[in-house]
């Protein structure tokens, strides 16, 4: 979208800290246009429809990753994915990467995206395992208080998408720098 109006490209380093702020986060670094300013929702559609074309172009685990999946599963481990992302994109990308999440919840499933707990009671309630029993993995502050509110034990994935800065003043279990290194909470 920046090209498209000769605007010069930015950083992975600069985009990365916007990633889980979504839509509204990435055109705001992009174009600094937030939703009440005129000709922010056709910059909204226009990136979505941008969006749905590309989605699975580049899309990678992180590293690890696909280790630690397998660990957990090795384990017994039930695992889900609870993400804000609606389900049409959602589910592309989960099929895509051919993750054999035991459930998967997105920005659409419940009536409340993270920070409330809504989505994050609802997998449990799938999965029929008491929330208490349940660790979240995530890279956002959101991401920590739906875990807390939903009594679940919280962890941050310091190697996701956050910037830097703050997160040791969350009330997080902990933080992660590798995916493998979330064994150790299991």
């Amino acid at each position: 979208m920046r090209r498209a109006r000769s605007l010069e490209d930015l950083s992975q380093d600069e985009i990365r800290p916007q990633v889980s702020n979504g839509v509204k986060g990435l055109l705001g670094l992009g174009f600094g246009i937030s939703p009440e300013m005129e000709g922010y929702e056709a910059m909204r559609v226009e990136y979505l429809a941008r969006y749905t074309e590309n989605l699975c172009n580049g899309t990678r685990l992180f590293a690890g990753m696909e280790e630690l999946l397998s660990e957990i599963e090795n384990r017994g481990i039930v695992w889900g994915i609870v993400t804000n992302k609606p389900m049409k994109y959602t589910a592309p990308l989960v099929e895509k990467l051919g993750l054999d999440a035991a459930v998967v919840v997105g920005g659409d499933s419940c009536a409340r995206q993270k920070p409330h707990p809504d989505q994050l009671l609802h997998a449990a309630q799938i999965l029929k395992i008491p929330a208490e029993s349940c660790l979240y993995l995530g890279d956002d502050r959101r991401d920590v208080e739906a875990s807390l509110a939903a009594k679940m034990k919280p962890v941050i994935a310091a190697y996701g998408y956050l910037g830097a800065g703050g997160m040791e003043s969350w009330g997080a279990e902990g933080a992660i720098d590798h995916p493998l290194e979330l064994l150790d909470y299991l």
